[in-house]
Formats: structure tokens, sequence, C-alpha cells
């Protein structure tokens, strides 16, 4: 029986993925049927959390052998590759509907939703939701097809996360494990130390955004209120556990592993015949404008592409990635990832991939006259000049130089801090050796 819920966040004290921790330590009564799911869904809708996670787990009566994934008190969390039989759904939608209740926090706007289901929803749900904006009218349908229950709060948008988080079936996966703080400790400052942070790349090789190293600070812990100590992200689930005893903290109350498209790209889209707003994409192009820098810090490069011409932006937030972005001239060749934003309409980039560099030159001087061999003056737009003592018209002609040019072909991202938590490090996209 598959659990998933959404939208039960808030600014001040709680996170999603706490409350799955709760769902656990309600229904131990039930094994626990695989990982936990954490489901990062499209982060250019524009009511999204900075994080846009959902949750879903699955419960029933656990066969063969089963594995440590958790603790929460004195509750081991164990996780069974296979089930024997399923709960029953109307008990099951009643214990997590008082949970919903009790932890959600509808006076900040929250719009939570609650779904559970003897089986998931068509993969096509999550590839949509993942990459558009979809109805709730859609996903209601959906829902009544595969005889799932649904519980809506304030409005209930979260039904259509927690029925993508349900839909997901993974071709690419992370795993990330959760560090919570005793509730006491919920809005004071972290205790954690960033020396072992630091570390961690080095010492666990699957992990990855664990270090901003430019900024100098751990990027595993959060900067708001809620619950979350830090969370480790990685491929081998197996580092995880003890990728997490080795980071010094104040006391860690619970945590558990979770099973994750973070890191992914499935956020993109590739293949497409028109770029429209609130999704995300690969774009390819050249360079026809020299970057601009424009009031707040923000770079802006304009490409040709196959759907005509594209502002991309740096915005300030992704720091010295700015500076790779006004390195680039008119007629180098990119591969952009990036959110298409409706107003302005920019493709917010993501990174880039520097395919070909043009060749940059730069004037010297301008032409002599070919009368009487004086320097001729600029004229201004079209590059004619004109020459000051006998008033011969000429165009082009400059003396250049060629510049030589201060990036290379190849991958560039935003520093850790200002990553998207679904976009794919280049440090896991190099080492499993994909291409743009």
């Amino acid at each position: 029986m598959y659990v998933a819920f959404d939208d039960t966040d808030s600014v001040t004290s709680m996170c999603t993925t706490f409350l799955a921790t709760e769902v656990v330590r309600a229904l131990s009564d039930h094994d626990l049927i695989g990982y936990p799911r954490l489901v990062r869904l499209n982060p250019s809708v524009p009511w999204k959390t900075r994080g846009n996670g959902a949750l879903c787990l699955r419960f029933g009566k656990g066969s063969g052998a089963s594995s440590v994934i958790g603790q929460i008190g004195d509750l081991k969390v164990r996780s069974h590759r296979r089930s024997l039989g399923d709960p029953d759904q109307d008990e099951l939608m009643e214990r997590c509907s008082r949970l919903l209740r009790l932890w959600s926090r509808t006076q900040e706007d929250a719009s939570p939703g609650l779904v559970v289901s003897p089986s998931p929803p068509s993969p096509r749900l999550y590839w949509r939701t993942v990459r558009e904006v979809v109805p709730k009218e859609e996903v209601m349908e959906e829902l009544r097809r595969i005889g799932a229950s649904a519980l809506e709060l304030s409005g209930g948008r979260g039904v259509i996360g927690a029925s993508a988080a349900m839909a997901w079936r993974p071709r690419d996966r992370t795993y990330e494990v959760l560090a919570y703080r005793a509730k006491e400790r919920w809005g004071t400052p972290r205790q954690v130390m960033p020396q072992d942070v630091e570390r961690l790349d080095a010492r666990f090789p699957s992990t990855f955004n664990n270090y901003d190293h430019v900024a100098r600070r751990p990027a595993i812990v959060p900067h708001s209120p809620c619950p979350i100590l830090f969370g480790i992200r990685g491929d081998d689930v197996s580092e995880l556990p003890e990728a997490m005893r080795s980071v010094s903290s104040e006391p860690v109350d619970r945590w558990l592993l979770f099973m994750s498209n973070q890191g992914t790209d499935d956020h993109i889209v590739r293949r497409w015949r028109e770029l429209r707003p609130w999704s995300s994409y690969r774009v390819e192009g050249e360079v026809v404008r020299a970057p601009a820098t424009i009031p707040g810090g923000h770079v802006i490069l304009r490409l040709r592409t196959k759907a005509g011409e594209v502002d991309c932006a740096a915005y300030e937030p992704s720091k010295e990635f700015r500076g790779v972005v006004r390195q680039l001239v008119p007629g180098d060749l990119l591969v952009a990832f990036g959110e298409l934003r409706e107003r302005p309409r920019t493709l917010n980039l993501e990174k880039i991939e520097v395919v070909a560099l043009a060749e940059h030159r730069r004037k010297v001087s301008n032409p002599a006259c070919p009368d009487c061999g004086k320097a001729m003056g600029s004229m201004g737009r079209g590059g004619w000049y004109r020459c000051k003592r006998c008033g011969r018209k000429a165009q082009g002609g400059e003396r250049t130089e060629l510049v030589p040019r201060a990036i290379e072909e190849g991958w560039y991202e935003p520093p850790v801090r200002a990553r998207r938590h679904i976009s794919m490090p280049l440090k896991r996209q190099l080492a499993r050796g994909l291409r743009s």
C-alpha cells in the first residue's frame, strides 16, 4: 500500500521529510517496503517551496532479508525488498490523515495533500509533473482510475506532488541520508563541524554537493528553522550512514535514508519544438551578443537557437558562475541548461557546456586613408570612416589583434550553494560519463 504526501512544510518549523519519519514511526506495526522516496518536482512552478519535494512510502508485510535504513528514537527502521501482503487501505488513510492534520501548517498558506493507494499512477504523471505545470483535475482523474484515496487540506494542491511521487519509476536515482534535530532545538543555530563536511568529498567519493569551497561553508546544512540538521546525498547508499556519522554535530534525534531523483536532471526537456515558460530545457545555440551586466548584478547572454534568439541569465545568486558567462563572445557555441521564465522571458542558466570558442579579435587602430595615408576617424554605425584631412570615406580596414581567451571548452556550473536539488552536478555527470 502506497502512502504519499506533499506541501506539509513551512517557513517556520516543518518540512515534509520530517512527516515521513512520523509516518514510519506511527505505522511501525507494518513493514516498510523499499526506501522512502524523496521526489523533487518541477522547479519552475511559481508556488513551489525551494526544493519542491514530495514523499512516498510503501507499507506491507515484509518478505526476505531486510536492512536498517534509519533510527527514530528506540525504533530501528528496517526496509524489506518485497511484500507478501498489503495493509488495509482505509485503515492507513485514517491513521495518516490524523498525522497530516497534526503536522501541516495550513495557517502558513500550505496546501497539503495525502494519497493512499494499492497501486501507483502511470509513470507518465511523474514525467509531466517534473517538467510541466499539471492541472489538479487531471491528477484526480488518474487517482480515481487506480482506486486511490485522497485527502485535501486548504485546497489540497499537495495531492499533485504526492501523486507524482507515487508515480515515479526511477530511470536514474540517488540517495540521501537526512539527520534531524531534537524538537527543542528547532529554530536555534545548528552546530555542525565545517571541517568534517569539507572532508566528505574525499572520504566518501560517491557523495556530492557537500561543501562550497569558494564560500568556505557547508552546503548540507539548511538555513531555515526546519527540523533537519543536515542531509548528505550520494550514489552509493551504503556509504551514507558512515558519512553521516563522520560529521561531528549536535545530537542527532533521528535519521532516515531516502531514495531520490535529486541530481538526475529529470526536469530537463531535451526534445522540444518550442520553448514554453515554467519548464526547463537543454538548448543549443550560438552567442550573438556580448554578455551584459544589468542592475542587480545579473548577467544576460543572448543565444541564437532553433527557436530563435533567446536571452539567458546568470542571476546574482550564481556568484562566480557569472564570471564564466562574461567571458563568452559572439560566435561561441554552447549547450545551455535552464528554466525558461515568463517575465522576463529568460532562460535561467543551471549549467553550460562551451562546445566551441570563436576567434576573438579587438581593434588596434583605425584604418589609414587610401589617398593621403592619414588615420581616419570613425563615423559611428556601419563601420564607415572619414579622413580628417581630405574627407575621403571608406568602410572597414581596421587593424586588429587576436585576444587570448580566458575560458576553455568544457563544462561550467554555479557553485554548490546556488544549485538546484534536481540538477545533476558535474561531479556526478562526468563520473558517469554522461554527455550533454
